[in-house]
């Protein structure tokens, strides 16, 4: 009886017919914005291209006949969309309409390649092709409006991005023994550098969602700001106290916003990177960090009037920089940690950890995870370490707001952030230790 429905959905894509409708309908589909935007090239030319790749790749398959076929018939209409993109440099005074024909010669060898998937069998990613291209199509006035009001930095930043994530991550080793005389430590270079990676990249959507709605309220400020750096919230929100005394209540929040946003950020990476790792999820993280920010929550929703707003400029939505600074200290804290460990055990590896988090807790807390993953450190002991990273850096931001000259924002912060350090500490006794 369970076979039945299986059938029923994959027999038609097994025939050749059934592959030649899809192929022309994808076409159709890749040639609606065309014809909508007035092009010389259509609906019926997109359709028409897709169902000649579909015949001549059905006719590779199916018969003797070889692949020379297919190319020929991506060499015509390489040659029609090239004859299309001239006449309409030539004839189109206006660079954009002019970039547009160029558009519809690309769009029209995608629709040829679209058909050969489809009637070659890959119909999920013929359909996705279809789907992502037409998307760029119909996004054209939104993508050129993003584009062009990007700064140099946000440029340059995002470039940088791109290398680290879709460059470097993918020419790293999955395994490399690190030889440390005393010890061996198994890394796991590409789990490391997404570690970093997913890091900056919370950075980059943070600084798009602080650059449009930051100045409609200090939530926005405080925890989106708090999730790519901290320090830069408090560094803004002493500026503001200082300008503005008045506003002291308001920065308090926007600092412990800021906290729940870094215990929100070590619990993503406790629990998101040990899913599917082999090793049981860090369960036991989430109570005590959890305590940390509904704490945050809580007494930043008791003691700011929310109908008042604060904006944040960040310098940069990502700094190659950082991203190779955050590296360095996660290595350097792996490597010393573990080192800490074999030589005084697991109270070497917390030192470690305290030590970093006054640095980077997210490079204390990926270094747990990692040191987990691999079986040198247990859940408790991995989690212990993440809390006591998570401890120091509401002791920095303490200490940073200790420099401010208003003595209640001075006060209030020292209050809050040992309610906070109490809160988690309770929380990590009864269901860590």
């Amino acid at each position: 009886m369970n076979e039945v429905p299986l059938q029923l959905v994959e027999a038609p894509l097994e025939e050749p017919v059934v592959r030649i409708a899809l192929a022309g309908a994808l076409g159709m589909f890749l040639g609606l914005e065309r014809e909508w935007s007035q092009k010389a090239a259509g609906i019926r030319t997109f359709s028409l291209i897709s169902l000649l790749a579909a015949v001549f790749t059905i006719l590779v398959v199916e018969s003797d006949i070889g692949e020379s076929l297919l190319i020929l018939g991506g060499l015509l209409v390489i040659v029609q969309g090239v004859l299309l993109a001239v006449k309409g440099l030539l004839g189109e005074p206006d660079a954009s309409e002019a970039g547009l024909s160029l558009t519809t010669s690309v769009s029209m060898l995608v629709a040829y390649g679209v058909g050969a998937l489809v009637a070659a069998g890959f119909i999920v990613e013929g359909v996705t092709v279809a789907v992502l291209s037409s998307l760029l199509l119909v996004l054209k006035r939104e993508l050129h409006e993003f584009a062009w009001g990007l700064s140099r930095e946000e440029m340059r930043s995002t470039t940088e991005f791109a290398i680290l994530a879709f460059v470097i991550y993918p020419l790293l080793p999955p395994e490399y023994p690190l030889d440390l005389g005393a010890t061996t430590l198994d890394l796991e270079p590409q789990v490391i550098w997404l570690m970093v990676v997913a890091v900056a990249g919370i950075g980059i959507v943070n600084y798009a969602i602080v650059s449009s709605y930051g100045g409609r309220g200090i939530a926005v400020t405080g925890f989106f700001g708090g999730l790519a750096s901290s320090t830069a919230v408090v560094g803004t929100m002493l500026d503001h106290v200082r300008q503005r005394p008045a506003a002291a209540s308001y920065a308090v929040a926007a600092i412990l916003l800021a906290n729940a946003a870094m215990a929100a950020r070590n619990l993503a990476i406790a629990v998101g990177f040990t899913i599917g790792s082999g090793s049981p999820i860090l369960f036991e993280a989430v109570v005590p960090l959890g305590a940390v920010i509904v704490l945050a929550f809580v007494i930043a929703g008791l003691t700011a009037d929310w109908r008042q707003s604060g904006e944040m400029e960040l310098e940069s939505p990502f700094s190659l920089k950082n991203a190779l600074g955050f590296g360095a200290v996660f290595f350097g804290v792996l490597v010393f940690g573990s080192l800490a460990e074999t030589w005084f055990g697991t109270l070497g590896f917390y030192a470690t950890a305290v030590a970093s988090g006054f640095v980077s807790s997210a490079g204390a807390t990926t270094s747990a995870v990692v040191l987990y993953r691999g079986g040198e450190l247990a859940a408790a002991e991995a989690t212990i370490a993440i809390l006591l990273a998570t401890v120091s850096s509401i002791i920095v931001k303490a200490m940073l707001a200790a420099t401010s000259s208003n003595q209640r924002f001075r006060r209030q912060i020292a209050i809050y952030s040992a309610v906070l350090l109490v809160g988690g500490a309770v929380a990590s006794v009864i269901f860590v230790i």
